[in-house]
């Protein structure tokens, strides 16, 4: 006996979303933005979360458009916080199935950055700032086990040394693009209240030993900013000889260089467009809108729900 279909007010008949095959619904999420991605297959029918899962729809992960501009929140340096970026992103990286190449996510820990480096041999872009729980330990992995890797921006990253570096300018000889900032420790006064501060007071003080290990591993180096590293005019001078291709410097903040150390040493850097020199008369505000990138989530339930995998 046949049933009779629904119909709305109008008399046309309501179309049952859960019955598209998989293709048309890997198709419409390929459409959607991650935010809706991650918030509207939560609540639909197990077909559309089974789409969700699609590996190609996984190949880029990327959370900084949320996390780009102020306010800043104490509570993004929580451990629970930290928790729940671990969790979207071990996700992800079991969904995409090798297939993630880009990964922009900023408070994550050594947790998921150790199954990035084991699950993602394909990584092109890696960017995890503000990590105060990143280590040696996984970035050497990454160095090892992604040598595609072309992009890294480490910046707010206190506890990778110049030793994780070398690795990675030694195995990844595809990489362009290196950033490596500092919080404002000219005025640390803009982040107090934010970051903790014992985290602080933990910046890295080995600007030359950072220096020359981009010198002497990154030679291919176009993109490189190291705003607030306490390098010297030594410093430098190896980086301008060992990565002669840079198109783009960013030395904002740079307190222990003059004007004459930047004139001498850059002078032949021949492709160099760009370069950004230390000027403290910028107003505090500028460097407090850069300083993260952090933009804040659209609304409370993306903040929490959508972690809970």
């Amino acid at each position: 006996m046949e049933t009779e279909s629904e119909e709305t007010e109008s008399g046309s008949p309501i179309a049952d979303w859960s019955e598209l095959t998989h293709e048309c619904l890997i198709n419409i999420l390929s459409r959607l933005t991650l935010e809706d991605r991650w918030r509207g297959t939560m609540v639909l029918s197990k077909s559309w979360f089974r789409a969700f899962k699609e590996p190609s729809l996984h190949s880029i992960f990327n959370l900084d458009p949320h996390f780009n501009s102020p306010p800043e929140l104490t509570r993004w340096w929580t451990p629970e916080f930290e928790r729940r970026i671990d969790s979207m992103l071990h996700s992800v990286v079991h969904w995409s199935d090798g297939l993630l190449t880009q990964i922009r996510v900023p408070h994550c820990s050594d947790r998921s950055i150790a199954l990035v480096a084991e699950r993602c041999p394909n990584l092109e872009v890696l960017s995890i700032r503000s990590c105060p729980h990143v280590t040696d330990a996984s970035i050497s992995r990454i160095a090892l086990m992604c040598p595609k890797l072309r992009e890294l921006d480490i910046s707010y990253c206190y506890e990778v040394s110049h030793e994780s570096l070398t690795l990675i300018g030694g195995n990844c000889p595809n990489l362009k693009i290196l950033k490596r900032n500092f919080m404002n420790w000219l005025d640390p006064s803009q982040h107090t209240g934010i970051v903790p501060d014992e985290y602080l007071n933990a910046c890295p003080q080995d600007g030359e030993s950072e220096a020359a290990a981009i010198a002497n591993s990154m030679p291919h180096l176009e993109w490189l900013e190291i705003r607030f590293s306490k390098l010297s005019a030594k410093g430098l001078n190896l980086i301008c000889e060992g990565c002669p291709n840079l198109e783009f410097l960013d030395l904002s903040g740079c307190a222990n260089l003059t004007g004459r150390d930047i004139a001498n040493t850059t002078s032949n850097l021949v492709h160099l467009k760009n370069i950004k020199k230390p000027n403290f008369y910028i107003p505090r505000s500028v460097f407090h809108t850069e300083r993260y990138g952090h933009r804040s989530l659209y609304d409370e339930r993306f903040q929490t729900d959508v972690f809970r995998i």
